[in-house]
Parts: structure tokens; sequence; C-alpha cells
């Protein structure tokens, strides 16, 4: 990629993403949305070049989408899960947990989805990364075993994340 339409486009994808994103919000496809759609898209991300980190050197994308749809069923699920122990389970029985998630990951992007995961999914919160980004703190609402809750993360979450930014 040369430099020159390394400086104007930082990030395709991002300006892409805004583009679209500047016509839904709008909910008018003409000429003019697009264009100022497109716009916007360029100028955010030179704007807030400096702040990016390096894109990651390597990114499965056809593996994102088993984990997304991991990801939604679960968030499904962990509604129905909290909703059941909000509605049956009195406060005095609530057993919450603190949890620490040592990380195989390096990737700051990858630790950020799964931090996002985490706490996308109802009945579990990401609090903290650890100074080396060895390790994530994570609230959990109700457990009965924590370092099963843990050890879930890790199998479900992280090893896709592994197999997604290698």
């Amino acid at each position: 990629m040369t430099r020159a339409y390394r400086r104007l486009l930082p990030h395709p994808v991002l300006t892409l993403v805004l583009a679209l994103v500047w016509v839904l919000l709008q909910n008018d496809v003409t000429p003019g949305m697009v264009v100022f759609g497109l716009i916007l898209g360029i100028v955010i991300p030179i704007l807030t070049a400096m702040w990016w980190p390096d894109r990651p050197k390597t990114f499965h994308v056809w593996r994102m989408i088993p984990y997304m749809l991991i990801v939604m069923w679960d968030i499904i699920v962990a509604n129905i899960q909290v909703a059941w122990i909000v509605l049956t389970v009195p406060n005095a029985k609530l057993k919450p947990a603190w949890i620490v998630v040592p990380l195989e990951l390096t990737q700051p992007e990858a630790i950020t989805i799964l931090a996002g995961t985490i706490t996308l999914t109802p009945g579990t919160v990401s609090s903290d990364v650890s100074s080396e980004g060895h390790s994530l703190l994570v609230h959990v609402l109700h457990t009965d075993d924590p370092d099963a809750d843990r050890d879930e993360i890790k199998n479900r979450y992280e090893r896709r994340l592994l197999e997604i930014f290698p």
C-alpha cells in the first residue's frame, strides 16, 4: 500500500463503516448523504489516526463470523438466565464473584474484543485489565464455581479469539 493512500485512508474498513452508519442514521439514502458519509468516513480516521494502534498483522475475518454467532447466542441465553436469577433467587442467596482470567491473548484488539464480549453477556462485566495485559478481572453476578466460569471464558471465547488473531 502506498504511503499517500495510507495517509488518505489509514483505516479503509472504518471509512466504509462510518459512511454506512451515517447513511443509516440519516434514514435517507440520497447521493448527498452518501457523499457526506464518505467525507466523514475519510476525515474522522485521518484526524484520529494518531491514537489508533497498528492494525493486527493477521486477522481471520471468516473465523469471526462463527464467533459473532456464538456471542449472540450466549447473549440471548444469558438474558434468560439473568432474568431467572433476578426473579427467583433472593438477594441474600446471590453468590457474586470476582474472577481473574489469565490471558494468552497478546494483541490489544483481541483483548478488547474479549472484554467487550464478557461485558455484553448479561451477568458478567469486565472491569479491569492488568497493567501488563496478562489477565482480565471479571465480575460475575451469580456463580457456584468461579473456576468453571473462568474456564468457560477461556474455552468458549479466548480460544476462538486466538484463532482469529494468531
